[in-house]
């Protein structure tokens, strides 16, 4: 090999042994990037929950923070009560909206020998109803509602409303109704289907106890009493959603029914996030319940996440920051609402919290309203 060739031949060499170490500079480079932005997250947990608490667990700053603490978190949506028909493997938690729904998924769990813990409430939301202005000013003047000072929040008659929606009054009914094209038809609370969600079934839930003298339904029976009416608030709506989340959305785009039954923690995520609010007004009915979401855990991981979000400070401030009362700590939620009084009855004052009958009850309960149960 002559001089010239063997300096090529060494420059081959030299060129495949720089573009070697080179590509391992890269390498390295992408794999040091990688663990950079993962930041800590060492756990990937999946879970199925109720659709008021998407925008939750989408919040860039959530993610930010459960990754801080070593967790990725994946969720899909369900009506609470459908939860209990989906399949729960690959699932490390349910979250529905309370415990009822929870205490079936963790039953159907233990048959499975998949629970590893008891249920955990991280935090709670009354019920609530929101209204158009013109609907709300509408109640009031004929004796279902009383409104505030500024007009924007109020209370709910349920013993008028139920009397009016038992003698199927129309909006045309009330007085002050002429010259609203929108308060027309027959009066009722647009609410989620019972069988499928939590929200639902707790209305029905709430009615009940009202219509049946302050009586919490414990059995057929007592299931029985209030079936006519219950079917009435439920029949009148027609098609019903399976979640929350979309009867809220129509509202705040001005479709749909005047009245809505909602979480408060929908109206305060939309106050503390500066959303505008339009003519809209919380109506609080004197007798309510609250919904405890309830974190189901079906493997370690999941019971590791519940008791974050139960504890971790962080966690709680941005729980409150999308509406939702801290379990055991009222004064986070009344300092970060401080300035939204005007729509948010920060201390329930004046609300009367219905007890929610078991799970097998109130499912019975929403299958006769729906005309899907006994009517024997």
């Amino acid at each position: 090999m002559g001089f010239r060739e063997h300096a090529a031949h060494v420059r081959r060499i030299l060129g495949i042994v720089l573009a070697v170490l080179l590509l391992g500079g890269v390498a390295a480079v992408l794999v040091t990037g990688g663990d950079k932005d993962t930041g800590t997250a060492t756990k990937t947990v999946r879970g199925v929950i109720g659709s008021e608490k998407a925008e939750f667990f989408t919040d860039p700053q959530v993610v930010k923070a459960l990754a801080a603490k070593g967790f990725t978190v994946g969720t899909e949506t369900s009506g609470s009560w459908d939860m209990e028909e989906l399949p729960l493997d690959g699932y490390d938690f349910a979250f529905p909206s309370s415990k009822a729904p929870a205490d079936g998924l963790r039953a159907k769990a233990a048959q499975k020998t998949k629970a590893t813990t008891a249920p955990l409430r991280p935090f709670y939301s009354p019920l609530v109803v929101v209204a158009h202005s013109a609907a709300a000013r509408v109640l009031a003047g004929n004796g279902l509602a009383t409104l505030g000072p500024r007009g924007t929040s109020g209370t709910l008659k349920m013993g008028a409303y139920l009397a009016a929606a038992r003698a199927d009054r129309t909006w045309q009914q009330l007085k002050g109704s002429a010259g609203h094209a929108e308060l027309s038809g027959t009066l009722f609370i647009t609410s989620t289907d019972p069988v499928a969600s939590n929200s639902g079934a707790l209305y029905l839930a709430a009615a009940s106890y009202v219509a049946d003298g302050g009586r919490v339904a414990g059995d057929r029976a007592a299931v029985t009493r209030t079936a006519p009416l219950l079917r009435k608030l439920v029949q009148v709506q027609g098609a019903q959603q399976s979640g929350s989340d979309a009867p809220f959305r129509d509202f705040i785009s001005g479709v749909g029914n005047p009245l809505v039954l909602v979480y408060e923690s929908q109206v305060a995520a939309q106050l503390l996030a500066g959303r505008p609010m339009g003519d809209l007004v919380v109506l609080y009915p004197d007798t309510t319940v609250s919904s405890d979401h309830t974190l189901v855990p079906l493997t370690e991981n999941g019971r590791a996440l519940g008791e974050l979000l139960s504890t971790d400070p962080e966690l709680r401030k941005l729980a409150v920051r999308h509406g939702f009362r801290p379990q055991g700590a009222a004064s986070e939620f009344t300092a970060a609402t401080q300035s939204h009084t005007a729509y948010l009855n920060q201390t329930l004052t004046g609300v009367r919290q219905a007890p929610v009958p078991t799970g097998k009850v109130l499912h019975e309960m929403a299958l006769r309203a729906r005309d899907q149960g006994d009517t024997a």
